[in-house]
């Protein structure tokens, strides 16, 4: 895919958010937009810190704020500038919200550069379970199947 002046200005516009706010001290360098048809429909910026927040990443807040306009839950037609390639979270979040198309600036590399661990998670979740830091453990399967055939009983359920 070939890059456009449009493109570049709701990258430019990304790259602005990440700069802004992390000057305002409202989290680390990281800014995204979400855009359909070309208009801006959600801006984000990495809220971590200020919020409280450890999954208020540039990147979650506006796909909240894109869904939430629209009155939605899938973003598809709609594309993400991110200025930093996404995290494992963020890159989930960008394929359940079904966006069409992703562009980034930095890379996980010059992420981890500045001592942000995406690198390190993108690692982590490609191992077997029993192999991650994170010990991990199932109990009441049995209990918690029941609500799932509930779930696939479910004459009302909205799909996703």
């Amino acid at each position: 895919m070939r890059t456009n002046a449009s493109s570049l200005r709701f990258m430019r516009r990304a790259i602005e958010l990440s700069r802004l706010h992390m000057e305002l001290g409202h989290g680390g360098p990281f800014g995204a937009v979400i855009v359909k048809d070309g208009e801006i429909l959600g801006e984000g910026w990495n809220q971590v810190t200020s919020s409280h927040d450890p999954t208020a990443h540039a990147e979650v807040v506006a796909i909240r704020q894109a869904c939430a306009r629209l009155g939605v839950f899938q973003l598809r037609g709609c594309e993400i500038y991110t200025s930093c390639e996404p995290c494992p979270m963020c890159l989930a979040a960008i394929y359940w919200a079904r966006l069409d198309r992703i562009w980034y600036a930095n890379d996980r590399a010059d992420a981890a550069a500045i001592q942000f661990d995406d690198d390190w998670l993108y690692r982590e979740v490609g191992l077997p379970m029993e192999e991650r830091s994170l010990p991990t453990f199932q109990v009441l399967r049995d209990e918690a199947q029941a609500v799932f055939q509930s779930w696939d009983r479910k004459a009302d359920k909205i799909p996703y």
